[in-house]
């Protein structure tokens, strides 16, 4: 079956225009049957049991504040028939910086315009999942976006909302003190936090 059958299967259980192409309506109609089917829009108890060791490998580098919600995106995924795995957790900053000299001073292709402490993932409030069909590990799907609905359910920010910087894998955790700065504030904040010792989601 081709990606366009899927779609046009889709949206005629759905009962949008059939078209083949996945556009706002259908993706709008995903949305509803998969995110907004709580009663009374409440959302769901979190589901923290563990998940695969793959992903548990890396939910267990992130902030504890974090790590129920990600197990959550996990089932929540599977719930509607979606396999997903954490595949990135915590980064020191040697392994930002690693990361990325990739593509710029050592050999492969760019993967980040993130220098140490210029990612969330430096401070264990962001993971970025991983789309699967069986072991097959798909980096373009659109599923990514189902999974990112689901995420933002739960109250996550995903990167695929942003207006910049694309970024349809990750998600984060906004710590409540951050919620008025700009992410480059709140990085600046972030690597201030490590320095003196101070946690990361605590209140100033």
């Amino acid at each position: 079956m081709t990606l366009q059958e899927m779609i046009t299967a889709v949206q005629k259980s759905l009962g949008v225009t059939v078209d083949g192409k996945a556009g706002p309506e259908t993706w709008n109609a995903i949305y509803k049957k998969i995110v907004m089917s709580d009663v009374a829009g409440e959302k769901a108890d979190l589901d923290i049991s563990p998940v695969d060791s793959r992903s548990e490998k890396n939910i267990s580098s992130l902030d504890p504040k974090i790590q129920s919600l990600a197990r959550t995106l996990v089932h929540k995924a599977a719930s509607v028939g979606i396999t997903i795995k954490v595949i990135s957790g915590l980064r020191t900053y040697e392994e930002q910086d690693a990361l990325y000299a990739q593509g710029r001073t050592k050999p492969g292709k760019i993967v980040t315009n993130a220098r140490a402490g210029y990612s969330n993932h430096n401070f264990g409030i962001a993971f970025d999942i991983g789309v699967f069909e069986g072991n097959k590990y798909l980096g373009e799907s659109p599923k990514y976006k189902a999974v990112g609905m689901l995420g933002m359910d739960i109250g996550l920010e995903w990167g695929g909302s942003w207006k910049s910087i694309v970024d349809e894998p990750h998600f984060q955790l906004r710590p409540e003190w951050a919620s008025n700065l700009t992410e480059k504030q709140m990085l600046a904040a972030l690597r201030d936090r490590v320095s003196s010792g101070l946690s990361v989601y605590a209140q100033a």
